[in-house]
């Protein structure tokens, strides 16, 4: 988030945004998954799918809602043009889709005019080279972006939301002398995720493309971008295992294979996750606190939602 931070529990989701004069503004929405609608979508591989397309849809929204408040702050016009962010999302989209399958694909399958010999797709090779292509392209986008001063500040609030988090696992009073003591980095982190995702894509395509028929009588281009098209869909299954690994991950910390692969995601939050100051921590416990809340009232007896979407409230400073 811009200047925020999101939180979501099972039935609620937060932001809170710090305002030029001091104050938390924090808005809050109750969450009604398409899970609770069909609950075989709460069964394992098929939860963690919705779980992603939820969280990319309410995280838009956030993000959304954020920066009109920004907007708003620095020249006082408010809300950003819908049309306008809807752009920014579809070129965001289409750039990542290029950025870490197509071109690390392409890149791979023209490998040969580097070396010496050509490594097709129906070869675990292909798709481990095609990986650590990912994965190059991953940290070094990271490594760029965390330059921008703007982008600092939000791996800041990326670091107090793990705090406030740490706090709350742990039993302790949410405050921020309490959420300071821990550490930036968590296990569950969507950093940790997205590079399980790119691991797990390279078990998953170097298992479906030998299966795939041969693709006859169109040039190398075409046939490779065939490919890339074949894999899109398939990060669909691969986002479910993951989800499903990062969760056992989360769950078994004393397992030795699981802590393992949970490394070198928490290792890349050096990079995505800074030191946060005490008005950062304030602010992700605002969004904590409001959450938890949240979920006490929609868990009243009733089954009815005592908030409205959208409903907000400012903290003074």
């Amino acid at each position: 988030m811009i200047e925020g931070v999101m939180m979501r529990a099972p039935k609620s989701l937060t932001v809170a945004v710090r305002k030029s004069d001091g104050s938390i503004k924090v808005k809050e929405d109750p969450v009604n998954s398409i899970a609770e609608t069909f609950p075989i979508l709460k069964k394992p591989l098929f939860r963690g799918v919705v779980i992603l397309f939820e969280s990319l849809i309410h995280g838009m929204q956030a993000l959304t809602y954020s920066a009109n408040e920004a907007a708003e702050e620095e020249d006082g016009e408010g809300d950003i043009s819908p049309w306008m962010m809807a752009l920014t999302i579809v070129f965001s989209l289409a750039f990542g889709v290029f950025l870490f399958v197509v071109l690390p694909h392409l890149a791979t399958a023209y490998m040969d005019r580097i070396v010496s010999f050509e490594i097709g797709v129906e070869s675990f090779w292909f798709h481990l080279i095609d990986g650590v292509i990912k994965v190059l392209i991953f940290v070094i986008y990271l490594m760029v972006i965390s330059l921008m001063p703007d982008i600092r500040r939000v791996f800041m609030y990326h670091g107090a939301e793990h705090k406030s988090l740490y706090a709350y696992e742990a039993g302790d009073e949410l405050t921020v002398d309490n959420a300071r003591k821990y550490t930036t980095k968590h296990p569950r982190c969507g950093t940790s995720f997205i590079l399980i995702v790119l691991l797990v894509s390279i078990v998953v395509f170097a298992a479906i493309f030998p299966l795939m028929p041969e693709l006859q009588g169109l040039s190398k281009l075409l046939k490779n971008l065939v490919y890339v098209l074949i894999k899109i869909p398939l990060l669909v299954p691969i986002a479910g295992i993951s989800y499903e690994l990062i969760r056992l991950a989360g769950e078994k910390k004393d397992n030795p294979v699981l802590r393992a692969m949970s490394l070198p995601g928490v290792w890349l939050q050096h990079i995505t996750t800074r030191e946060p100051s005490d008005d950062q921590i304030e602010v992700a416990l605002a969004a904590l606190n409001t959450a938890l809340l949240m979920e006490e009232e929609q868990n009243n007896g009733d089954g009815i939602p005592s908030r409205k979407d959208g409903t907000e409230h400012v903290q003074q400073a």
